[in-house]
């Protein structure tokens, strides 16, 4: 238990230096991202450019710095808000049962009955390219997995002896809700969405790949993957680095979740 416990404090904490390394790291970018110079279109990696440039002779390294905040923390926000809207429709579902059940549930369905990222491709094609309709695009694609399981696990505790004598004692519906069940049940969503966050920097990444996410000159991972692919054999850099980063970041946020689900699954079989 305590090398579980450790594990997953340490991964919390990388992911904590990776998340503040993001933040400032416009600030800490050895070049200016958006600066073109065509003399050093595609260079190698040298101490003035450490991971190369682009065709365009902009510093790698300096883009995906600047681009991580576009790849990461729009994936954050864009969980933080299909978590909320998801686990709320779960909570209603769950808890109202009936009609209501019935509606929010094939409502579900129908957004799941289409391929995921398909669904987010489509709609993205609809809204138009850029990072705002790429997110619109993301959020339809996700909320649905929160609210299924917020709906599910409250079916497991609604009707346990403590919620019962919250509504024998006059407890509102709304107050059962968010202070009884909610509470037990929100460490399982987290721990998905820390794990979905992985996800989400992907399909990002794809969107922008496709040409319905960020648009240039803006940097983001999966367009300067996207740019870089026509100068695979002259230039390997351009992809490689980008695709580091990408690793990276998905390695790092699903590890943690995996941390803090076996730090969850110990401590409810003891």
């Amino acid at each position: 238990m305590k090398k579980v416990k450790f594990r997953a404090v340490f991964m919390i904490v990388l992911l904590a230096l990776f998340l503040v390394l993001i933040l400032f790291g416009k600030q800490i970018a050895p070049n200016d991202p958006y600066v073109s110079n065509l003399q050093a279109a595609n260079e190698a990696p040298s101490a003035q450019y450490p991971f190369g440039t682009d065709n365009l002779g902009r510093c790698i390294l300096s883009r995906i710095l600047t681009g991580a905040a576009a790849s990461v923390y729009s994936a954050i926000f864009i969980v933080a808000v299909v978590f909320f809207a998801g686990t709320v429709i779960g909570l209603v579902a769950g808890y109202g049962g009936g009609w209501v059940d019935q509606v929010l549930m094939k409502i579900t369905m129908v957004f799941q009955a289409f391929p995921s990222f398909i669904l987010a491709v489509a709609i993205a094609g609809m809204l138009g390219p850029g990072l705002k309709n790429a997110m619109i695009s993301l959020m339809a694609m996700y909320w649905t997995s929160y609210a299924r399981l917020a709906r599910s696990l409250v079916l497991q505790v609604k009707n346990e002896t403590y919620i019962r004598a919250a509504f024998m004692c006059g407890a509102k519906k709304r107050h059962i809700l968010f202070r009884h069940i909610l509470p037990n049940i929100i460490l399982p969503l987290m721990t998905a969405a820390v794990s979905d966050i992985s996800n989400v920097i992907l399909s990002m990444a794809g969107l922008s790949f496709l040409g319905l996410g960020v648009q240039a000159p803006q940097a983001e991972w999966g367009l300067m993957i996207s740019n870089g692919r026509q100068f695979l054999q002259t230039a390997p850099w351009a992809i490689i680095f980008p695709s580091a980063a990408l690793f990276v970041s998905v390695v790092l946020f699903n590890l943690t979740g995996d941390c803090v689900r076996d730090v969850l699954n110990d401590g409810g079989g003891r």
